[in-house]
C-alpha cells in the first residue's frame, strides 16, 4: 500500500495507490473495507509496480531516503507513480519496467540503445519542470548527461529555484551549445518571463514578443491563458513570418504553442480508473459494460482487470467488428 494507515492520513488525502503485484486484490478488498469507514470521498487506484522492487533496492532510493527500508521505499515508488509516472519510471532502467517476454533474446545493446531513445523521446515531448525535476529526470533531457544534470541539481539546492531559463548558463559546464538544445525542453512556473514556462526556446523570444504586440496581446496573457484565439487573429503567415524575421513553420509552432502554453500530450491519453468498490464475480451479470485496465495482451485476445479477482478475458473475436490477425492491430 503506498498510503500510510494512519487515520488522520485521510483528511489530507484523496486517492490510494495500490501496486498491482502480489497481494494486490487482498490489499484492495482492505482499502474498500476500509473505505467504507471513512466519511471522505477517497478513491484509490490499481498502479503498475513493475520495476519498484528493483528501484526500491538500488543505490538511488537508499540515497533518496536513507531512513526508509525497502518496503516503504517501494510503497513511496508506487505513491510517485500516481503523481507523475514519467518522472519516478525514469529512475529505473527500462528493461525492468517490463518490455516484453522476448527481451532477453535479442541483441541487448540495441535493445538499451532503443529504450533509452524512446524514454529520452517521452521526456522531451512533455518537458521538464527546471526547478522540481530530479537528476535522473534531467538526464534525459537532450543536450545534458548525467554530470551536468547533477550540476543543475547542485546548482538549485545552493541558490534556490531558477527564475528564469537564462539562468542555466550559471551553471557550471553549461557551454552555449548544451543551452541551445536543452532550453526549449525546460519549464519555470510562475517564472520571470511568461515564455519560459512555454515549450518556445528563447531564441525566438524576441519574435514571439513581436507577434503578441502585433496581435494586441502581452507576455502576461500567456499565463492567464488568454491567447486561445490568436491564431484566428492571424490572416496570412507567410507574410508575417517575413516581418518577423523567422520561418513559417516556426511561426506556426510559436503560435500553437502561445494558444496552449505547457500543453501536455499526455492530456489526450485514457485516464487512470478511478474506484471507491471492487466488484465480486457473483456482481457480474450478463449484458454488463465495465470499465477496465488492459494487462496482458496475447495472440488469442486481452486480459483486461475489471475489478474482480480474475481478469476478464476479451477473446480477439470480440474485439472489433472487421477482421484481424491479432490483438495489436
Amino acid at each position: 500500500l503506498a498510503s500510510s494507515a494512519a487515520s488522520d492520513v485521510y483528511k489530507r488525502q484523496t486517492l490510494i495507490s495500490v501496486g498491482n503485484g502480489t497481494a494486490s486484490r487482498e490489499s484492495e478488498q482492505f482499502i474498500v473495507e476500509l473505505l467504507k469507514e471513512i466519511p471522505q470521498k477517497v478513491q484509490y487506484v490499481i498502479v503498475n509496480e513493475a520495476g519498484a522492487s528493483v528501484y526500491s533496492a538500488s543505490k538511488l532510493a537508499s540515497e533518496e531516503f536513507p531512513k526508509f527500508d525497502v518496503g516503504q521505499r517501494s510503497a513511496t515508488s508506487i505513491a510517485r507513480r500516481l503523481q507523475d509516472p514519467l518522472a519516478e519510471l525514469v529512475k529505473i532502467d527500462p528493461k525492468s519496467i517490463g518490455v516484453g517476454q522476448y527481451q532477453h533474446d535479442v541483441d541487448q545493446t540495441k535493445l538499451r540503445e532503443t529504450l533509452n531513445r524512446t524514454v529520452e523521446s517521452c521526456v522531451n515531448a512533455v518537458g521538464v519542470n527546471l526547478n522540481t525535476a530530479s537528476c535522473q529526470l534531467l538526464t534525459y533531457v537532450s543536450g545534458l548527461g548525467p554530470q551536468l544534470a547533477q550540476n543543475i541539481v547542485d546548482y538549485r539546492a545552493e541558490n534556490g529555484p531558477f527564475p528564469t531559463r537564462r539562468d542555466l548558463m550559471k551553471v557550471k559546464r553549461m557551454g552555449a551549445k548544451a543551452f541551445e538544445q536543452c532550453a526549449g525542453f525546460m519549464r519555470i512556473q510562475n517564472g520571470t518571463n511568461p515564455l519560459d514556462g512555454t515549450s518556445v526556446h528563447p531564441e525566438s523570444y524576441e519574435a514571439a514578443g513581436k507577434l503578441l504586440e502585433k496581435q494586441g496581446f502581452k507576455p502576461e496573457d500567456i499565463a492567464g491563458g488568454k491567447l486561445a484565439g490568436l491564431s484566428l487573429t492571424i490572416k496570412d503567415y507567410k507574410k508575417l513570418a517575413e516581418e518577423l524575421g523567422i520561418g513559417e513553420i516556426t511561426l506556426r509552432d510559436i503560435v500553437k504553442e502561445l494558444e496552449k502554453p505547457a500543453r501536455d500530450p499526455r492530456d489526450e491519453m485514457p485516464k487512470p480508473v478511478l474506484r471507491t468498490d471492487v466488484l465480486d464475480m457473483k456482481d457480474l451479470k450478463e449484458g454488463m459494460i465495465l470499465k477496465g485496465t488492459v494487462r496482458n495482451v496475447i495472440d488469442f485476445g486481452a486480459f483486461v482487470d475489471i475489478g474482480v479477482h480474475q481478469d476478464g478475458l476479451v477473446h480477439i473475436s470480440e474485439m472489433t467488428e472487421r477482421y484481424i490477425k491479432h490483438p495489436l492491430e
